[in-house]
């Protein structure tokens, strides 16, 4: 009986542990954040973003809203593609948990750029 329960409970640690690193990740683990950048171009305010990956998993094709988007400053296609209103980030390369991804841009204000999609990729 005493083995049993043992053998309950560390199966039940082990599971709660592994949701941490598994199934439960989604795209509401994927934080943007703007903040202005210090500098100006051509009279514009620069902006970076920030997208950090909460989830142990990687997150890769992650694409944003990027409605109204608009830049002085010349953003490589790799780092953001932008057909739209839909921005896909580092050319679809994963985001991990320990690297944010950061790009910056100039314009009068910052847009709220959100994530509308990602591939979660536990391995």
């Amino acid at each position: 009986m005493a083995a049993t329960i043992k053998i309950f409970i560390i199966v039940l640690f082990l599971g709660l542990i592994s949701q941490g690193y598994g199934q439960s990740c989604s795209l509401n683990d994927l934080y943007v954040s703007v903040a202005k950048a210090g500098s100006f171009i051509q009279g514009k305010p620069e902006w970076e973003v920030t997208i950090v990956n909460n989830c142990m998993c990687k997150q890769e094709n992650v694409k944003l809203n990027c409605s109204g988007f608009q830049t002085v400053d010349i953003i490589d296609p790799s780092v953001l593609n932008i057909s739209g209103n839909v921005c896909l980030v580092n050319s679809g390369k994963p985001i991990t948990s320990n690297d944010p991804f950061t790009f910056k841009y100039a314009w009068y204000y910052l847009f709220q750029l959100t994530p509308i999609n990602s591939t979660v990729v536990c391995a």
